[in-house]
Formats: C-alpha cells, structure tokens, sequence
C-alpha cells in the first residue's frame, strides 16, 4: 500500500508497538469482581493515578487540537493546560474527600447520594452521550488523520474501524486496570516523542531566539513575537479574551477534571485519600510543560511551514472525503502536527512519534470506553436488574463496551462537518454540556439547602435552553447573542441553572438531614484534616504540595503574560 515518509523500520515500530500494547493491557487486566474491573480494585498508588489521568486527557485528539490552534491562535490555547493545575488543586482539596470517602463507582452516583436518583439518571444519560461524541469519537478521529496521511489509499471508515478495535481489544477483556497500566507507558511515550519534535523544531527554526527573529519578521496577523507568545488577550479578542479565560476556562476544567466519570474514575481507583490527592496534584504538575512540548511547536508550524504546499498529503478538505485536496495548513490546521513529524523526524523517530500518537489516541478511548460502560452497568443496569453478579455485571459492561465503539466510529467522520477544528469541536460541544453539571456540583456540596427538586428541574430546565440555543446557532437566530464567544456563554449558562436550583430548593422543602450533613463540606472538615496533617512531612502534606504547584503555575503565567 502506498505509504509517505515512513520507512519500513518505521512501519515495523508501529506494528510492534499495536501488537505489544494489546498484549499487555490484557495481561494487566482485572475482572474478578465488579470493583476489580471498574475501579481497578481501588488499589492504585499516585505515580500511576496522576500518569493516567495525563494520559487520558492528553489524547490524540488533544495533541493535534494543541498544535492546530496554537497555528492558528498562537499559545493562548495552553491557558486550557495550566488551569488544570489550578482546578486539580481546588478538586483535591474540597471535591476528593467526599469522593473517596463515599465509595461510589460513578459520578452520577454521587448526585444519587447528594440529590436523588432523577438527577443521577439525567446526569449519566448525558455524560454517556458526551463520552460517544467528544472523547471516543474525537480520539477515533485524531487517529485517522494521522493514518489517513501514511496510508492515503485506506477508506477512513476503514482506518477508524482497525483503531477501535485495537483500543477495545484490551478495554473490553481487563477493564479499568488495563486502561490505567497501559495509560502508564503510553503517557512516557508520548512525553518522549513530544519531546523530541520540540527538540528538532528549535533546531530547524535556530533555537528560541531564532524563533523569536522569525515571528517578527513573519508578523503572524500583525503580531509581533511577543504578543503572539502572550497567554493573555485583550477582551476583543476573537480566540481567547481575557474575561473567557477568567469566568469561563475555570468551570470547563472544573467539568472535565472533577466532574466527568472519564477523568474521575481514575482517582477513584486509588488506594486511599491521600495517594488520591497526590495523584491529582502530580497530573496537574504534568500539565505545565505541555506548553514547551505540544503548544510551542504548533507556533514554530507557523514559522516553518506557513507557505508549505502539503497537497502531496493528499488529504482532502473537510478530512473523511471530497475532491478538494489541501494544500496549505491554513486551509487544514488539524494537519499541523502531521505535517510537523513528517518533515523534520529522522527515520525510525518517525515511527516512535506516531506509535506515540497511536498511544495517545488508544489512551483517551480506552478510558472513555470504560467510563461509559461503567455508567451504563452500574447506573443503569444494575438498577433494572438489582440481583446480578459482580460476573454478570462484568459482562454487561464488555457488552455495552462493543456498542459505545461502535456508535462512536460511526460519529467520528461526522465531526468536521460540524467544527472547523478538531479543538473548536471539543470546547464547542462542552459549551452546553458542562455549565449546568458543575453549578449542580458545586451548590451540592457548599450550598446545604440546594434540595432534590432544585436539582433535577434546573438541569433539565438549562440543558433544555442549551438545545435551544445551539438551534438558534445553527440556524443563525439571533448572531448578536449566539457567537457570543463560548467562554463567555459557559459562566451565563452556569449561573442560569444556580439561580434556577436555588429558586426551586426554596420554593420547595428542605433536603433530609442525612444529606446535608454527609455530602457538604465544612469548616469541621478542614479542622480535623489540619490535625491529621499535623507530624507529616512537607513532601507528604497536599496542601504544601499544592501551595508550590500553584506557584509554580503562577510563575510560567506571570513569564508568558
């Protein structure tokens, strides 16, 4: 088959790598009992908890979503990695405990405990829905492109079949333990690999100073390099204003980071409270130097290969198919990082990248399609059918594993029909998913008279005005209101469903005592964790920890400001 680029030491990299990573996911993998195949039997030390949760969020699909909006929009893109520290900080803190300490399988679990088992259902519907459309499909998607270029000859459907495969043939049988086991080697390649593209973009481009000279020469929409490396933008800007990056970027991480089964079912699985909190704290340390090894070359793309003609990929425009082959990255930013490894990777570095990407890719669906069955077995299959074995339950979630994979392959060629970019998919579509989900999370846990009702009719209420206002975008109702920047619709959508909780919960009667009392937080909480801190070394206390994580994020915003 006609390949480009990659040389059959390369190809043989590929291959070993598909081959050893399914093998080993299966042989790490736990099925004994319920707990041992969705939470990995809750035994999970924190290098391997913060590792997995990097792993899973820096998918494929993320990986090129970096590098195609930092072309484009420069590095204000990595305000997305950075305000994960920051969330991970607040999560580990106020969020993790009740978590931990409740033993529940699932998030929307958690709104059962909180709430009542109306909002769990809609919750997990919902999270199920996003797990197909954004994470499964998005990962799927970011696989093809990469695929599509070395293999042109290869239909997508094909290619986005032979993936899901690959990443189910080890979900499927192991579970929770092999997604997190071969999260671990797959977050060290891609770290590597990563690591040495930046390393051959400084060297082609002359180092940072050389790449400094030529965007000033270039003058990337009349930028000069220094407000192209800016993190932060004017509030007229049309990527990422300030005010979005202030009021909206902090609840889209909040989702992602502390609501959303996908990323949590991984600190689920730790051993106690405190590998737990060091394991969010660690992912959140690993996310700061994704803006020198995954933002940045996006930008030296710019510099590098703006003018280049990539119609020898013979990747058409609109990605899945169609006549019209690109032939600038301008026309197809999500071919940035493509085209980045296949310009400057030597051979046999070459292979190791894209196994690496393969890996990021396998990660991030993985994990999604262990979450979604997990919801599915355990919020709903376990409630039609209360009696059934933790080995029956084990079943329906291989089950439902199968029918995720496949409706999210069917979606993936789908998606740049509906977004320009691979990123601009990811944050359009948790616009509307996130707002209502963490204004619901937050008030249950700090407000104590938010009630069952206030809930459950406030979701449905605001994901009901969601659907309406996506309609109005689609059919152009109204622009002055619906391209309103999406980090500035995400605050507006979040305190909507608040203040309709609040209104419901007071016009309505008070939730039990048991409630209240178990699943808020309050000083006492912080009280009684101050003594148990107290005799501990500093390395050992989350709260130090957190304090010089938090700095350190701090010190690389206020250098890039």
């Amino acid at each position: 088959m006609e390949n480009i680029g990659l040389s059959l030491i390369d190809l043989g990299i590929i291959v070993v790598y598909l081959v050893g990573i399914v093998w080993y996911g299966i042989r790490k993998g736990k099925q004994e009992s319920s707990e041992d195949y969705f939470l990995a039997g809750r035994n999970m030390t924190w290098p391997i908890v913060g590792i997995s949760l990097f792993a899973a969020n820096i998918g494929s699909n993320t990986l090129i979503g970096l590098a195609s909006d930092a072309y484009q929009t420069n590095v204000a893109v990595y305000n997305y990695e950075w305000m994960a520290a920051v969330v991970l900080v607040f999560f580990a803190i106020f969020f993790l405990p009740f978590y931990l300490r409740s033993k529940v399988y699932t998030m929307p679990e958690f709104l059962e405990r909180r709430y009542d088992s109306r909002s769990r259902y809609l919750f997990s519907g919902i999270t199920i829905i996003g797990n197909v459309i954004i994470d499964t499909a998005s990962g799927l998607y970011a696989g093809n492109l990469i695929l599509k270029i070395v293999f042109p000859g290869m239909p997508s459907w094909l290619i986005i079949a032979i993936l899901a495969f690959a990443a189910a043939a080890y979900t499927i049988p192991g579970g929770l333990s092999s997604v997190v086991h071969t999260e671990v080697i797959q977050a060290i390649l891609l770290i590597f690999g990563s690591t040495l593209l930046t390393y051959f973009c400084f060297v082609e481009v002359g180092g940072w100073n050389g790449m400094i000279e030529r965007l000033n020469e270039l003058q990337p929409e009349g930028k000069n390099a220094e407000e192209v490396l800016s993190l932060v933008k004017p509030a007229s800007d049309p990527d990422l204003p300030w005010t979005g990056l202030l009021l909206g970027v902090p609840l889209l991480g909040f989702y992602f980071w502390a609501n959303n089964q996908f990323m949590v079912q991984r600190v689920l699985s730790a051993k106690d409270l405190n590998h737990g909190r060091w394991g969010a704290l660690f992912a959140g340390l690993l996310k700061l130097p994704v803006l020198f090894i995954m933002v940045i070359p996006g930008v030296m793309a710019y510099v590098m290969f703006n003018d280049l003609d990539i119609s020898f990929l013979k990747y058409p425009i609109g990605g899945a198919g169609g006549d019209v082959i690109c032939d600038s990255l301008e026309d197809c930013p999500n071919m940035t990082f493509p085209v980045l490894i296949l310009q400057l990777l030597p051979t046999g570095i070459l292979g190791l990248v894209i196994a690496g990407l393969l890996a990021a890719m396998s990660s991030s669906i993985s994990a999604t399609l262990n979450s979604a069955s997990t919801l599915i077995t355990m919020d709903f299959v376990s409630k039609l059918r209360p009696g059934m074995s933790s080995k029956a339950l084990v079943r329906a979630g291989q089950i439902a594993t199968v029918v995720l994979v496949i409706l999210a392959a069917v979606w993936a060629p789908m998606i740049e029909t509906v977004a320009s970019s691979l990123w601009e998919y990811l944050q359009l579509v948790l616009t509307y998913i996130a707002p209502p989900i963490v204004a619901t999370f937050m008030l249950g846990l700090f407000y104590k008279r938010a009630n069952a009702h206030g809930a459950f009719f406030s979701l449905l209420l605001s994901y009901g005005l969601a659907v309406i206002f996506i309609l109005m975008k689609t059919n152009d109702v109204a622009p002055e209101l619906t391209n309103v920047h999406f980090t500035l619709q995400v605050p507006v959508l979040a305190v909507i469903c608040a203040v309709l909780n609040v209104i419901i919960s007071h016009a309505t009667a008070s939730p039990p005592a048991e409630k209240v009392e178990n699943m808020t937080w309050h000083r006492r909480v912080f009280t009684a964790e101050t003594k148990e801190l107290k005799g501990m070394p500093w390395y050992q206390n989350y709260r130090i920890l957190s304090l010089l994580l938090l700095v350190l994020t701090a010190f690389i915003v206020i250098w890039f400001w």
